[in-house]
């Protein structure tokens, strides 16, 4: 595919991780102005209000020209609602969609990192490089580090050294430039991505959710 001919802004939501994080920049990628806020497991509530006060001051919904959406890995509630808003959005402007890998992003802020750890229920973990699949680490499992690599580990208190904790606060800082970054990219090079094949990388699933073909890798809750 070739890549996609944008006018507008760039509208970035990832709500892959604990903290949502939603920007406005450029086509080039420029980052304008962002918003994030810690979530928890309410990732909806405020997802819609804050996409619109990032995007009144350039005359709202109308100047979004293409959309870039986090896809994780990341837990279920969060990705589900954050896919489906990037989703209904871009559905409902008649703009171009693409998918950013949440964890490539947060690698591509913090440069030279190397490895990235994410949670995966209450004691397994998920190690993330650039451009590989992601690995389940069963909980007491430890990552098999390369030379030189260096860790950071994202919503894991309690769960990862005090160190790869800190550099995962400070790649989640540059999470939102990096998303425009990386899907201005992505749009410029190879154009939009098709609705229906844009699927979340979840880590794990609510019980009685089955995984439809395609759409999750792995996926394991030991609760």
């Amino acid at each position: 595919m070739s890549g996609a001919s944008v006018s507008g802004s760039l509208l970035a939501i990832d709500t892959a991780t604990s903290r949502v994080v939603v920007a406005r920049g450029g086509v080039d990628g420029t980052l304008e102005d962002a918003a994030t806020w810690e979530a928890g497991y309410r990732h909806g509530e405020a997802l819609l209000p804050s996409i619109e006060r990032l995007l009144a001051p350039v005359g709202g919904r109308a100047a979004i020209g293409a959309i870039v959406v986090g896809t994780g890995p990341g837990a279920f509630t969060g990705l589900r609602v954050g896919i489906a808003t990037a989703k209904g959005l871009a559905h409902g402007l008649g703009c171009p969609i693409v998918g950013v890998p949440t964890g490539a992003a947060l690698l591509a802020a913090l440069p030279g990192s190397g490895a990235l750890l994410l949670p995966a229920g209450p004691s397994d973990r998920v190690l993330v490089r650039a451009g590989e699949p992601s690995r389940l680490l069963p909980g007491g499992t430890e990552p098999d580090l390369r030379a030189g690599e260096v860790l950071l580990a994202v919503d894991l208190e309690g769960r990862a050294a005090d160190e790869a904790l800190e550099r995962g606060r400070a790649a989640r800082d540059g999470l939102a430039a990096a998303l425009l970054r990386l899907g201005a990219g992505r749009l410029a090079e190879a154009g939009g991505d098709d609705l229906e094949a844009l699927v979340p990388d979840y880590v794990t699933l609510p019980r009685g959710v089955s995984a439809a073909t395609g759409e999750v890798a792995w996926s394991h809750d030991p609760r």
